[in-house]
């Protein structure tokens, strides 16, 4: 299974730079996987696709402003990329930086109205151990001086709009570095459109960091190692799976975050678990799925591990296919861009 598998040719121009008008303005791409159709429409229609006792599982964390532009004490500027708190008494993070020499333990940062770190030792390869103190809470001051943190496949400096776009209406639990994009198209109004046709809605929490997003530097895939996020899956959304279960009814995944965190915490038995934990699973063609019957997610970069869980579960030709339509027709990709629905 080789990395070029995943490959497909993507005009720039498709790559949404900015959010849709409003949330709801998005496209929508349908595939059926039990008879192999593709189909197209907008994506208030995909409420049209559920029915009375499914469940759609949604990822409710919160992205922080983990982008913090700064110096070090010595002059040099450098930019600090949060990746992921470490459990300590301390604000401690697991951090990316980027600046013209890679800071050595004891560097001290400077980070802009109250905010300063010191760069500690134990980190691996590109990422830095870094300490934060702040004058007052460390929330406070990441709102402050933190920067929303778009990829880098958005060529622009974040703005006012991307405080309220890049965030889903349902975000709650503070901790991602990444929106759960898919996430993004869903409006109060949607959501309460699906509860009214009988839906229950619950959810997970996966804080979205490198394993989400980390690029694949293998050609075997299957030698891809996903770094770990941290999960929490409520006893009550176990409650509503195994009813849905129990009733004949589907579980609608909103996400790959979601859909790895389903099926992460599931025991030998196939049976999903209540808990904390932190999930590493990587999903590519060939897994086998226990608790997510549908999936709704956005259209991914060639060569990622998303699209690789999205091939896993609809077939990797069909999921090409589907792909070089959404090319031809003019779809927008990635996290600003449109909607796919997998039933």
């Amino acid at each position: 299974m080789r990395l070029d598998d995943f490959d497909f040719d993507l005009p720039p121009e498709q790559i949404a730079q900015f959010p849709a008008p409003v949330r709801e303005a998005s496209r929508l791409m349908v595939l059926d996987r039990s008879s192999s159709s593709i189909s197209t429409g907008v994506f208030p229609d995909i409420c049209d696709y559920f029915k009375a006792g499914d469940v759609l599982v949604l990822n409710d964390t919160r992205v922080i402003p983990a982008r913090l532009l700064g110096q070090k004490e010595s002059g040099g500027k450098i930019e600090v990329f949060l990746v992921q708190r470490l459990a300590s008494d301390q604000e401690d993070w697991v951090c990316l930086t980027k600046s013209s020499k890679s800071p050595q333990p004891g560097t001290r940062l400077l980070l802009g109205e109250g905010l300063d770190a010191l760069v500690l030792p134990g980190a691996e390869g590109p990422l830095r151990h870094i300490r934060f103190q702040s004058q007052g809470s460390f929330s406070q001051a990441l709102e402050r001086v933190g920067r929303i943190p778009l990829p880098p496949y958005i060529r622009r400096e974040d703005n006012d709009i991307d405080r309220e776009r890049y965030q889903t209406v349902f975000a709650r639990a503070e901790g991602a570095v990444a929106a759960p994009t898919a996430g993004l198209h869903f409006t109060d109004s949607i959501l309460n459109q699906l509860r009214e046709r009988g839906v229950q809605i619950c959810s997970v929490t996966l804080h979205v960091g490198l394993g989400t997003f980390f690029p694949v530097r293998v050609d075997d895939v299957r030698e891809h190692r996903m770094h770990g996020e941290r999960y929490n899956v409520p006893a009550a959304t176990v409650a509503a799976v195994k009813a849905a279960r129990a009733r004949g009814s589907r579980v609608f995944a909103l996400g790959t975050t979601t859909t790895r965190t389903l099926e992460h915490a599931v025991d030998q038995n196939g049976i999903l678990q209540a808990g904390d934990g932190v999930s590493d699973l990587f999903i590519y063609p060939g897994f086998s799925f226990q608790v997510v019957d549908c999936l709704v997610t956005n259209f991914h970069l060639p060569r990622s591990t998303l699209l690789m869980l999205v091939s896993g579960f609809a077939g990797q030709d069909f999921v090409l296919d589907a792909y070089r339509r959404a090319v031809a027709e003019g779809f927008r990709f990635f996290s600003y861009g449109d909607c796919m629905l997998i039933v």
